[in-house]
């Protein structure tokens, strides 16, 4: 296959997939709180999280597939499966590789949820926003679009809109930690701005 087309794959599933898992962890956030209203939510609406979560994974084993088949930086499995072992961009590849660990584990346990404790699922769908933070960071870091003020607002956006419902979530469930997690929520997306400003300059 073309080289330039398989760049224009990686590049597109990479910005998709992110769209799709910030989309996908909004959806969960409006779910959990009185976002969507304070009456039981249809099922459908439940599935539409589901189904955002799966076809995130998908256009991520695209990404990373698209990025294995271009011969032009000749990564290999091990420069996608292993954190840091990439010679190309290392930190900023490991960011992708650990949102693609978190992203399975979430769905994997999503889709036993019946199967499991629900401390369990519980514990480990909350690496929901860690997969966000990370997905982020590496969209910002190996992304080639990094620069790009709509990325930059689109980025901003979802930001805000994650802290927003978290707080909103914390203040229902336990008012005295939402003033904490709205200040290091803070702190996560003034790191984020932080980074894509380096890279607008750069």
């Amino acid at each position: 296959m073309d080289t330039v087309l398989l760049w224009y794959v990686a590049r597109a599933s990479g910005l998709v997939s992110w769209v799709i898992v910030s989309a996908a962890v909004l959806w969960g956030l409006a779910l959990s709180t009185r976002a969507l209203g304070k009456r039981p939510h249809p099922a459908w609406l439940l599935d539409l999280h589901r189904f955002l979560g799966g076809l995130a994974l998908v256009f991520t084993a695209i990404h990373v597939l698209a990025i294995v088949s271009d011969s032009y930086v000749h990564f290999g499995l091990v420069d996608v499966l292993v954190p840091l072992a990439s010679t190309w961009h290392p930190v900023a590849v490991a960011f992708g590789i650990v949102s693609l660990y978190l992203l399975v584990a979430i769905e994997t346990t999503s889709l036993l949820r019946q199967h499991l404790p629900r401390r369990l699922w519980r514990q480990v769908h909350f690496a929901s926003f860690p997969l966000f933070a990370v997905s982020t960071i590496h969209l910002l870091t190996a992304g080639t679009d990094a620069g790009n003020l709509v990325l930059q607002g689109a980025v901003i956006a979802a930001l805000a809109a994650v802290a927003g419902l978290t707080t909103l979530r914390l203040l229902a469930e336990h008012p005295g930690v939402a003033q904490r997690e709205a200040a290091r929520l803070r702190v996560d997306a003034q790191t984020v701005g932080s980074v894509a400003n380096r890279n607008a300059s750069a």
